[in-house]
């Protein structure tokens, strides 16, 4: 078993899931990424999955369900594994009341796209260390 995160990405946009891709598994050597490029049949794919996740990075503007609903999803999931895993919004709209949304939701945080290929790995040991990040420019 490897001692490396275990992340899902949400996210339609196709050069975002190539940065995702670039910034975990070449640049952080970590081979557990999962990437769903739409939430389409949410609860039933998380359901299906071999491992579950230690982080879970979701888009806010993904069809058909939006980052909001798929974070409802989670908490309320039949595996209680997805009622306290913690949850990242990625997403480029950083507007003061989307962010303040999210914050009263219980989102573990958010962190703005573009993504940041220095600042990435360290925000996402912050997250897997429980602490709450908010990186936002």
């Amino acid at each position: 078993m490897s001692d490396k995160p275990i992340i899902l990405y949400v996210e339609d946009d196709e050069l975002s899931r190539q940065v995702m891709q670039m910034l975990v598994v070449r640049g952080m050597g970590n081979p557990n990424l999962t990437i769903w490029s739409s939430s389409e049949n949410f609860q039933e794919r998380l359901s299906q999955l071999t491992q579950k996740p230690t982080v879970i990075l979701l888009d806010i503007h993904v069809p058909p369900y939006n980052g909001f609903q798929m974070y409802e999803m989670l908490r309320k999931h039949p595996d209680s594994h997805f009622h306290s895993v913690p949850v990242i919004a990625l997403t480029a709209s950083v507007m003061n009341d989307e962010v303040a949304q999210l914050k009263s939701l219980g989102l573990d945080g958010v962190i703005a796209k573009p993504v940041s290929q220095k600042a990435f790995p360290q925000l996402l040991q912050r997250v897997i260390n429980g602490e709450k990040v908010w990186h936002i420019r």
